[in-house]
């Protein structure tokens, strides 16, 4: 999701400038915070401890942080720049954007709503680490395969597209798109948090994709599965070796490690159902069409959809259920995010096409 520019708006109106109310504000630290208290309690019923992963979550939460302070700048700039109609813009039109723009209000949300993504991303790693403890042999892949058989007469939809896209070059490409992901969602994420055109929206779509995290983690429980590329090897081997199964390797000596000895192991984070891949980036794609975005930004949200979709069956990380549930989880992110902050996406789109 992006801004649908850089405009400057020097008559919006003050509920505009504010953006939001408690209700959009707390939304997302009440997601986090419940996320939280529930993976508290599960690594305490599992019997081991609740810890960042490889450091992961603040590693992100830095690198985030700092890009998100990075297009600050360059929002005030570019505002400023607009309104001035220079490229050079003085220092007392930058400031008059900031203050305008970026009140202690707006910056104490925006910093809210950034940390509370990656305390519930990082709930999300320890409640998706101890399934294998909770949920004990019992996994789902083969009725997974079943339905997936069962909807394409017989066939395994892996085959499928590795008979229609073949190997080789397109193995490798779908690989680094797939892996693009860590790359798409941040960015989806900061770019949201700085421009879009009121805080309202900002928040509204924060709170979506951190729902995302909770839906995804309850989904795991419900029906735990490994994958295709886990539970039938076999239909994979032909392909290359490429990032992904480098990736896959690695995921699956972490298992391993960690259901030998979970005190000092990196907690495993293989689950099928439901892909997050599909669930946010359909969350992408629906927030921007509800809101009206532009054209050209929709295209390549839909073309970054179809792209994941193929790549999750393709590559065997999913099974076509998990990612017709990743659709539904995008979907009801999005619906549950407007019900806890109130956000009216139709004042939105009208404010969008107005502009």
């Amino acid at each position: 999701m992006t801004s649908p520019g850089l405009e400057y708006t020097p008559n919006a109106p003050a509920s505009v400038a504010a953006g939001a109310g408690w209700r959009g504000v707390l939304a997302p630290p009440v997601v986090a915070l419940s996320t939280l208290l529930a993976a508290l309690v599960a690594t305490e019923a599992a019997g081991v401890s609740f810890r960042d992963p490889d450091n992961v979550a603040a590693g992100y939460l830095a690198l985030v942080g700092a890009s998100v302070a990075l297009l600050v700048g360059l929002d005030i700039w570019a505002r400023a720049a607009r309104r001035t109609r220079t490229w050079r813009p003085a220092r007392d039109a930058m400031r008059a954007v900031q203050r305008e723009r970026w009140t202690r209000h707006r910056g104490i949300s925006v910093a809210a709503a950034l940390v509370s993504f990656y305390v519930t991303y990082l709930a999300y790693r320890n409640l998706k680490g101890v399934i294998p403890m909770l949920r004990p042999d019992e996994l789902f892949d083969s009725q997974l395969a079943a339905v997936d058989r069962a909807l394409f007469a017989g066939r395994d939809p892996a085959t499928l597209l590795h008979d229609v896209l073949g190997g080789g070059l397109m193995t490798h490409a779908l690989s680094s798109l797939y892996v693009a992901f860590i790359v798409f969602l941040p960015l989806s994420l900061a770019v949201a948090l700085v421009f879009a055109r009121d805080l309202s929206t900002t928040l509204f779509y924060a709170t979506a994709l951190s729902v995302n995290w909770v839906l995804g983690a309850a989904s795991y429980f419900v029906w735990p599965a490994l994958g295709p590329a886990y539970a039938d090897a076999g239909l994979f081997a032909h392909l290359p070796r490429s990032e992904v199964t480098h990736l896959q390797q690695i995921l699956l000596d972490d298992r391993v490690a960690w259901l030998r000895d979970p005190t000092t192991a990196t907690p495993q984070a293989i689950a099928a159902f439901a892909s997050l891949h599909v669930a946010m980036s359909f969350t992408a794609l629906l927030a921007a069409h509800l809101l009206g975005l532009s054209r050209r930004l929709k295209i390549a949200l839909w073309a970054w959809m179809v792209v994941t979709l193929i790549s999750t069956i393709y590559l065997g990380w999913h099974y076509v259920v998990d990612d017709v549930a990743g659709l539904a989880i995008g979907a009801a992110a999005l619906w549950l995010a407007k019900l806890m902050t109130g956000f009216d996406w139709r004042e939105a789109r009208r404010r969008q096409q107005a502009a």
